[in-house]
């Protein structure tokens, strides 16, 4: 697999509706869309990071440096014999992982295309089918919340997964409950909560919730440690593992039970898959969180998610919930059963609607080996 060009993509669509987590609420997502070509196909991938540095110190305008500037170079023009040598090839710029996750997973999407096989046969997946959660976002009261629930439970979702921070965490919790019964249940605090709330999250015990997401600070372990020693609710870690060594040492200090696999956050598909077999080595499960991805990170999404060690339901919903019309055709679609196909296709198996495309975009770039005559590849 040779890369020949990447195009890298600036783009802003509307949300369905407003999503609101401890960060604050969005009303529509910008994000950058990667192309690679090469051998006459070509491959997608899409970064995660967004507008503002709120999830990540990653955004859109970092990301768009570090591609084009610092890690295009390094792959235009490089024979890979496999897409798992990507990102060991961008090991030279520090961090960065929603940047380099684009450009690693678009040219997971081309090898499969240019193979002529399906993005999960390469990664590994075993699933014909994945379980798919959703993700309620804060909202404006615990009547609108319930109609929220009620609206996605009917549409068939397994898991239902409320945002929660201080002021809107035990009512909100109670009230699903109460109304709802034993469905699936878990909460996702963004890291709005601090070691010393212990006391107060244990009281969400009770309730019997699969998992509480990323309690404590982003860049967090060892707190988080203290707290599931306090806490009967398994702690789930998301913005704190960046790293599969970061996972490890996690594990190791009983920091969490349970990991959301964001390729984004950890560089791409080849850290997912080394993040996805410690994990089951380790007998700690995994699910697949999602970052309001466009359909093209969606798709990604799940061929990933296909993998054993994804017991859990994860954050991959309908395209619909988000944007109307989404960029990709056929949409991705969640069946009565509350499970999402992987598609079957070449690579991630969905086409673009490119006036669709177009139409989103605010900024474009096409780079080659004739943008960086005079830069070194080792």
């Amino acid at each position: 697999m040779r890369i020949d060009r990447i195009d890298v993509r600036l783009l802003r669509l509307p949300l369905v509706h407003f999503f609101e987590t401890s960060f604050g609420r969005s009303y529509d997502r910008t994000f950058i869309l990667v192309k690679v070509e090469g051998g006459g196909q070509e491959g997608w991938g899409e970064a995660v990071a967004e507008a503002n540095p709120y999830y990540s110190s990653e955004t859109v305008e970092t990301v768009w440096h570090i591609l084009t500037g610092f890690l295009a170079p390094r792959v235009i023009g490089v024979d890979f014999a496999h897409p798992r040598e990507v990102f060991p090839a961008l090991a030279a710029v520090r961090g960065h992982n929603m940047a380099k996750a684009a450009l690693e997973m678009a040219a997971w999407d081309l090898h499969a295309r240019l193979e002529g096989v399906p993005l999960q046969s390469v990664l590994g997946g075993t699933r014909p089918r994945i379980a798919s959660g959703v993700s309620i976002g804060i909202q404006d009261s615990l009547d609108q919340l319930a109609a929220k629930v009620e609206t996605e439970l009917a549409a068939g979702y397994q898991r239902i997964k409320i945002k929660i921070k201080p002021g809107w965490d035990l009512n909100a919790v109670e009230m699903v409950r109460a109304r709802f019964g034993a469905i699936p249940l878990m909460v996702d605090a963004n890291a709005a909560y601090s070691v010393g709330d212990g006391p107060h999250l244990a009281r969400l015990d009770p309730f019997d919730l699969m998992m509480i997401e990323q309690p404590l600070e982003y860049d967090d372990v060892m707190d988080h440690a203290v707290l599931q020693q306090q806490l009967r609710t398994p702690i789930c870690l998301d913005e704190s593992i960046h790293t599969v060594r970061i996972a490890r040492d996690a594990i190791d200090a009983g920091a969490c039970r349970i990991i959301n696999i964001k390729p984004g956050r950890v560089g791409g598909h080849l850290e997912s898959i080394r993040l996805h077999d410690l994990c089951a080595s380790r007998g700690i499960p995994v699910w697949h969180g999602g970052m309001l991805e466009s359909g093209i990170g969606r798709a990604h999404n799940i061929h990933l998610a296909s993998l054993p060690n994804f017991t859990l339901p994860g954050d991959i919903a309908a395209s619909r919930r988000y944007y109307a019309p989404d960029l990709i055709e056929p949409p991705i679609e969640v069946a009565p059963d509350g499970t999402v196909a992987v598609p079957e296709g070449p690579g991630i198996g969905v086409r673009l609607v490119q006036e669709r495309v177009d139409q989103a975009t605010l900024r474009r770039i096409s780079l080659d080996a004739a943008s960086f005559p005079a830069v070194a590849k080792e």
